[in-house]
């Protein structure tokens, strides 16, 4: 056990950049490493990439591992498992965060297996107990009912996956400095089962939940015939329509709205919530957001507690007039 040290990050790639989840992750690895008093690192794979590990280095990252071959080119399970686990077996980190992304999820376990070690997955933050030097993954449980702290005392490295947008990163500093190393791993076309034929991007609207500035979610209080008034509201301030997880199980709105414990997690700069009561579910994500706007006709909500403004009445009559006043004031 005493021959890991350092927290290591998988660099998560979208389009030959860095995954805006890379740039979380580099934030809460570098608060867990200043805590243990450890350097943070970075695993860099793809092909073409070496000038992303200056970027890495800025927003963090100590030193950054980099892989460059042409099976990496593309993300394949195969390949990329077979790369970190050979870096991660070399340098033994005593942690290793990933992005709870569609990646993320599906590299992750796989290298743990490899490793014989544990993951815990889909934290919304990170904890370090320094007397005992183990990192403790934080997720919600039980129905979002309690926050569960777990930890992994028996194997390392300790591996996470975080959920996008639960982190917030670090100020772009290009003053840093670091060291880069390049890894040689063996890898042929024998390792990698599945290839990209094409790439296909979804269209899910102008404004990304995730990205979106201005979020207007819209919970159970919030009527059939009023969510078109939800909608216009987002597209009238430039932001997405957000929801909670009864409107989606309705099949009123469609899962890409969902925020919460099994949804995305945002942090906007403006939050408005319309007949939401606030259970942890919901709340653990968006309870970030800059400014948090809520609507709602019981005055004893718990949204009320998160609110910066809260607003006690009936969402059938605020909507329709907040819509209305906004037109006016955009139209003059």
């Amino acid at each position: 056990m005493s021959e890991y040290k350092g927290i290591m990050v998988h660099a998560e790639l979208r389009e030959k950049e860095l995954a805006p989840v890379t740039l979380e992750l580099l934030a809460g690895g570098r608060k867990v490493a200043d805590q243990l008093g450890d350097e943070l690192s970075a695993a860099l794979l793809g092909h073409g990439v070496k000038n992303l590990a200056k970027e890495l280095i800025a927003y963090g990252a100590d030193k950054v591992y980099l892989v460059d071959h042409p099976l990496l080119a593309d993300y394949t399970t195969d390949a990329y498992a077979k790369a970190l686990y050979a870096v991660l077996s070399k340098h033994k980190p005593e942690a290793v965060l990933f992005g709870a992304t569609p990646i993320g999820k599906d590299l992750a376990p796989r290298v743990a297996a490899r490793l014989r070690t544990g993951l815990s997955s889909d934290c919304t933050e990170l904890e370090v107990d320094v007397q005992n030097r183990l990192v403790v993954g934080v997720k919600p449980a039980i129905g979002g009912n309690v926050m569960a702290r777990i930890v992994c005392p028996r194997h390392k490295p300790q591996m996470f996956t975080i959920r996008p947008k639960a982190l917030k990163p670090l100020p772009r500093d290009d003053s840093r400095t670091g060291e880069v190393v390049e890894e040689e791993v063996e890898l042929s076309l024998s390792d990698v089962r599945v290839r990209r034929i094409s790439f296909v991007k979804e269209v899910v609207g102008e404004v990304r939940l995730e990205d979106a500035e201005v979020v207007v979610a819209a919970g159970r209080g919030v009527g059939k015939d009023y969510l078109k008034l939800v909608e216009e509201l987002a597209n009238l301030l430039g932001g997405a329509v957000g929801s909670t997880r009864p409107l989606v199980d309705d099949g009123l709105l469609p899962p890409t709205t969902q925020i919460g414990q099994t949804g995305k997690i945002t942090r906007p700069k403006l939050y408005i919530g319309f007949g939401i009561s606030g259970a942890v579910q919901h709340t653990v994500g968006m309870q970030d957001s800059e400014v948090i706007v809520a609507v709602n006709k019981d005055p004893e909500a718990p949204i009320f507690d998160l609110a910066t403004l809260g607003i006690v009445g009936d969402v059938r009559e605020i909507l329709p007039a907040l819509v209305s006043r906004i037109k006016e004031i955009k139209g003059s």
